[in-house]
């Protein structure tokens, strides 16, 4: 039989499971008297955990949300995800967290045992991360939280947004999904003025409090948020866009390509058309390189000139390219 505090640890352990425990089967985990098991619940409760109990034969405990942040019990693996994760976010596309995140950090690591710090320090020492481009978008955390605490409160929001072309606009709208996409964060919204779906580049946006009032959720466009973003962000968010005819199945394009890279659509099951953007025109000549098959593109102008830029420059670097380039 464990000791109290053993025991203690491990029923509170097993309460954030997140399910309903029975007293029998808590009492047949620890391996004393449903008794002992009502005994230990009561002693959680007097440490601060609130543990709901339902009675009748279908009834049993469960451990809640309170008003305090409780201590957490972690397995091993759990520990080095949130440790993985933590790391991450220190230097992560969400400004604001910085700090927080390192400070949880610290103080997890400072109670790790040491199996699982040299699994830490295996994973810190040998991976490297390639350098943030600083050049990179980034959204305030707290801006984040408006945006979904808006949207889960079905709240209207309004903000300021400022396009691609540096243009200023005050927006109303209906918030109901925030989308990541790579680097890139996104709000999908009912736009009230403009009675239509829109997509906004959260870094962008600069809400105005407080929100409200209240809406009633319409159906999102298809019922995925994410296939939505996709289409809406490669056809209008970016600073240059193109849809390029590839010479290729659809099917076949769309494996070699990341979903971040644009949308893919059938013409024939021989060819295809890749709509695409970004906020260059040499990231745009990447994606066309990564295709794997004969392509046609005939705007934008600047990805026209580049791409003939992009093959000459490719042709004289090869040996037979050389000798043709004087003739």
């Amino acid at each position: 039989m464990l000791e109290t505090s053993a025991r203690l640890l491990r029923l509170l352990a097993l309460l954030q499971t997140p399910r309903e425990w029975r007293g029998t089967e808590l009492a047949t985990r620890l391996d004393v008297s449903p008794r002992t098991v009502r005994n230990d619940i009561e002693r959680l409760r007097t440490l601060g955990y609130p543990v709901h109990a339902t009675r009748g034969s279908s009834g049993g405990y469960r451990l809640e949300a309170g008003a305090n942040v409780p201590p957490l019990l972690l397995d091993d693996d759990e520990a080095v995800a949130v440790a993985v994760g933590l790391r991450t976010a220190a230097g992560g596309s969400i400004t604001g967290i910085e700090e927080t995140s390192l400070r949880a950090l610290a103080k997890l690591e400072r109670v790790l045992p040491s199996r699982l710090r040299h699994r830490l320090n295996a994973l810190t020492t040998y991976t490297t991360a390639v350098p943030r481009d600083d050049r990179g978008p980034t959204v305030n955390a707290d801006v984040l939280t408006t945006l979904v605490t808006a949207a889960r409160d079905h709240e209207i929001l309004r903000f300021d947004y400022r396009a691609h072309d540096g243009e200023q606009s005050r927006r109303i709208t209906e918030p109901h999904r925030v989308v990541t996409w790579g680097r890139r964060w996104y709000l999908l919204a009912w736009d009230v003025e403009r009675e239509d779906w829109r997509t906004y580049r959260v870094d962008r946006m600069t809400p105005k409090i407080p929100t409200g009032p209240r809406f009633t959720p319409r159906e999102i466009p298809g019922g995925d948020a994410a296939a939505h973003v996709s289409r809406g962000v490669s056809s209008a968010a970016w600073r240059h866009r193109a849809s390029v005819v590839v010479h290729a199945p659809a099917a076949k394009v769309t494996e070699r390509l990341s979903p971040a890279v644009g949308v893919v659509e059938a013409i024939d099951e021989h060819t295809c058309v890749l709509h695409t953007g970004a906020d260059t025109v040499e990231v745009l000549a990447v994606y066309l390189g990564l295709l794997g098959a004969p392509f046609e593109v005939t705007d934008p102008p600047e990805l026209v000139a580049h791409v003939r830029e992009l093959a000459s420059r490719y042709a004289a670097a090869t040996p037979s390219g050389k000798n043709e380039v004087g003739t």
